[in-house]
């Protein structure tokens, strides 16, 4: 099966709420659109998560965060826009531009424009936007393998995209844009 067909696929599943799960750098990704409320409040309830932690979003491009990026000095958007596409995920104020089901209880939008051609791929394939939180029940560790993200949630996944972790091994590092704090290794 081709990725274009996934792309068709993800892009019908997106649009109809459901949710998706698909490889990134680090490990598998779950997803969904970041604006319908009913499908990411259904992507916590699955992975046990509370909605006041937030949740990271992948952006297709760069050009597309950019619109996201005006709490920040230029020289804080040099050094976000330097590190992607790649595998950090940034904390920039939402200036209430995203919904509060996904920046949690948080001022900040964790942003990343991922280095992996799929992940840009997929995000393009929606619109630009898609939440990307690893694809594992609370307190369990990330999925790395499609059979890992069977294992977790069964069917209640609507769209299980084939493909690869690229090679990372890990989450994205997430990091404070205005204060350059690190905030997961």
């Amino acid at each position: 099966m081709s990725f274009g067909y996934h792309l068709v696929r993800a892009r019908n599943v997106f649009n109809s709420g459901g949710l998706m799960a698909y490889p990134t750098e680090g490990v598998w990704g779950l997803g969904c659109d970041p604006f319908n409320r009913e499908a990411v409040e259904r992507l916590l309830a699955l992975k046990d998560r509370p909605w006041e932690k937030g949740l990271i979003v992948a952006v297709a491009t760069i050009g597309c965060a950019r619109q996201h990026l005006g709490g920040l000095t230029d020289e804080q958007c040099a050094t976000v826009e330097a590190s992607w596409p790649g595998p950090v995920t940034w904390l920039v104020p939402h200036r209430n531009h995203w919904p509060q089901w996904v920046t949690g209880a948080s001022d900040s939008i964790a942003l990343r424009v991922s280095a992996y051609p799929l992940v840009q791929q997929l995000a393009s394939a929606v619109g630009g936007f898609v939440v990307s939180t690893s694809a594992n029940p609370a307190g369990q560790p990330p999925a790395m393998t499609a059979r890992d993200v069977r294992r977790y949630f069964g069917n209640q996944v609507d769209l299980i995209i084939s493909g690869q972790v690229q090679g990372l091994r890990k989450p994205s590092a997430i990091r404070n844009a205005i204060t350059g704090e690190i905030a997961r290794v």
